[in-house]
């Protein structure tokens, strides 16, 4: 878990406002922002192809169009994409006035803008269009066609979600979604080649482990140049206790899996996903909740928005929505979630998740820690913040500067940045060395100074080291989760067969220490005498070694001693006859091969064993003679 200290949450504040001011500030990572066409009409066409500040992204993707059955995309709002991408209609003279769309002013400023397809709502089309070659061309084409009348850089996918049974998704969209993107990498591709231009394509995709688990990531990653995490909407109102809308770090309380950091972390860790292509999405929105009594975190619902506060976004406000209305709560922050909430100080009962410039700054400083490619704004208008209200006049946008600015400071390296580098997952009783790096000194938990140090942890432990340079301090833990050592396996003797008795995903049988090749399973058909043993490593990666057994040669015939035995099975008495030799050596083993009885040497050729103490089982007689060998038989004891 990453945290900060005073000092450098500090200076990481005072830089939002002494920092960068002004600076085109794009090219520190990637920030990618969505602007929805319906927002266009909000507040007065507020935020518009003139107004908006594209300093403060690298892409704009435009949402959002909508895919039809037969693989045709088709425009939402006809009036708001003419205008806002191909520019104010010039009514005197036909066409449209240059530099008046977004794609115009985007371009002017480096700054690359995408189509951006489906959405929650206009998802619904994908499966059917995937499963369908003919219709997987029809959209990708329709791809190229959007790109060329728009001139668009690029496509966003943003199917939501495959697999997704309320939109239709089935079990063959982890298939069909790769087919999908590999359709459109190729037509695109194909049409770049042909205007001189690198196209890029890009999705949205589930931040919840069961939306990840419905995508072939191995086959995904390759084909797509970013991918947009949308890691918000983990809880709302729909969940019968208040939570956060998008918490860095799992809350105390609620599903664990449901945050940032557990998404990046499955994505990178478990899917092996190259982290330069995320983009980790911050909410630039937030969620209200009605509570069943005074509000708080971690409280019962009543399953609704608070639409009347709200009123303006349907319970679920932007920033600046959020900021009107502060004077009606009181601030609150999550330490273990590391985001803010707001509680009612009048008694309507009601809960706000969002994100602010502090937690924006942390999940900003998650992204470069992680190594991520950038970020993701779930959207670009509610950061507009006017002067005052219905003023028109935007005086700033305070949570894509925190960005920009964490993003530009940091990677600068004027604040240390720590990580440790080690194994995270150890069996119990090995050594483990953490290597800090990112800082000038290293203060360590355990009291050490060294950039390194070396430990033995016996059970799951949390280290932790600060690192400091003349600018600041950070903080950062890691986790060495310890396995127990696995149980000491014994060896079972099963016929001529020698046997594990732990299942375990591995073995290695060794003779007198030596390892035996090809000797990897669980049981071993042994050609010579001597002492085995067996190593077995379990499913967590840590070996444990049984003791040893002697073993000697089976040899069930015994034509070499003409000898009879019975009554097999045995009650009480068991007896032996000997044709051919004398003076043999009797011991009784068990099933295992350990020694039960050293009966002795015998030299009658007859000789009765008194079997009436043993427990029921199965036994065996070793016979040895000097000259003769060794010769072994099995009978069973019963009662």
């Amino acid at each position: 878990m990453k945290t900060r200290t005073k000092q450098k949450m500090f200076l990481l504040i005072f830089s939002l406002f002494i920092g960068y001011i002004g600076r085109t500030q794009n090219n520190c990572k990637e920030v990618v922002g969505y602007y929805p066409n319906w927002q266009w009409y909000d507040r007065s066409k507020l935020v518009n192809p003139q107004t908006i500040d594209y300093s403060k992204y690298s892409i704009l993707n435009y949402c959002f169009f909508a895919p039809q059955p037969d693989g045709s995309i088709n425009s939402t709002d006809a009036w708001a994409d003419e205008n806002l991408l191909l520019g104010q209609p010039d009514w005197a003279n036909g066409g449209y006035i240059p530099n008046t769309s977004i794609v115009d002013n985007a371009h002017n400023n480096s700054v690359k803008v995408l189509p951006s397809i489906g959405g929650w709502t206009l998802s619904g089309n994908f499966p059917s269009i995937a499963a369908d070659p003919v219709k997987r061309a029809n959209f990708a084409q329709a791809c190229v066609t959007l790109i060329q009348t728009y001139n668009f850089d690029g496509i966003d996918i943003d199917w939501e979600y495959p697999g997704y049974l309320p939109h239709g998704g089935t079990a063959a969209d982890i298939i069909n979604y790769t087919l999908l993107l590999q359709e459109i990498r190729t037509e695109i591709d194909a049409y770049g080649v042909t205007v001189g231009k690198t196209m890029i394509l890009t999705a949205a995709v589930g931040a919840a482990e069961d939306k990840m688990d419905d995508v072939n990531w191995t086959d995904v990653s390759q084909l797509l140049d970013i991918i947009n995490l949308m890691s918000y909407d983990f809880f709302g109102s729909w969940d019968s206790v208040t939570n956060h809308n998008s918490p860095l770090y799992a809350p105390a309380q609620g599903d664990p899996t449901f945050n940032l950091d557990h998404a990046v972390d499955k994505l990178i860790n478990f899917y092996n996903v190259d982290p330069n292509k995320i983009t980790l999405g911050v909410g630039f929105y937030g969620r209200s909740m009605k509570t069943a009594g005074p509000s708080g975190l971690h409280v019962p619902t009543t399953g609704a928005v608070d639409d009347a506060t709200f009123s303006a976004d349907e319970g679920s406000p932007l920033y600046y929505n959020v900021l009107l209305q502060m004077n009606q709560f009181t601030v609150n922050w999550d330490n273990t979630a590391e985001v803010p909430y707001l509680t009612d100080n009048n008694g309507i009962n009601t809960f706000v998740s969002y994100d602010d410039e502090q937690s924006i700054g942390l999940k900003a400083q998650y992204i470069i820690d992680k190594g991520l490619r950038g970020a993701i704004i779930w959207e670009i208008t509610g950061d507009y913040i006017e002067t005052s209200p219905g003023s028109g006049i935007i005086s700033g946008t305070p949570l894509a500067d925190t960005l920009n600015n964490v993003f530009c400071n940091n990677m600068n390296g004027s604040l240390p940045n720590v990580t440790i580098q080690g194994n995270i997952t150890i069996c119990e009783g090995e050594e483990v060395e953490l290597t800090a790096n990112g800082a000038d000194t290293y203060l360590w938990g355990t009291g050490e100074t060294t950039e390194s140090i070396l430990v033995t942890p016996t059970t799951t432990t949390t280290f932790t080291v600060t690192g400091s340079n003349t600018n600041g301090s950070d903080q950062e833990s890691i986790t060495v989760t310890v396995h127990p050592t696995p149980a000491t396996p014994s060896i079972n003797s099963n016929g001529n067969l020698l046997e594990c008795s732990v299942n375990a995903v591995s073995y290695q049988w060794y003779l007198e220490g030596v390892v035996l090749p090809n000797a990897t399973s669980q049981s071993y058909q042994p050609t010579q005498n001597g002492n085995y043993t067996v190593m077995m490593v379990d499913v967590n990666g840590c070996s444990a070694l049984s003791g040893d057994l002697y073993w000697e040669m089976l040899n069930l015939t015994s034509n070499q001693f003409g000898l009879n035995y019975y009554p097999n099975p045995v009650h009480n008495d068991l007896i032996l006859e000997f044709n051919s030799v004398t003076n043999i050596n009797l011991k009784v083993l068990s099933i295992t091969g350990s020694l039960v009885e050293n009966l002795g040497q015998f030299s009658e050729q007859q000789i009765k064993l008194d079997f009436s103490s043993y427990e029921a089982g199965i036994y065996f007689v070793s016979l040895y003679h000097a000259t003769q060998g060794t010769v072994f038989f099995k009978i069973v004891v019963e009662k």
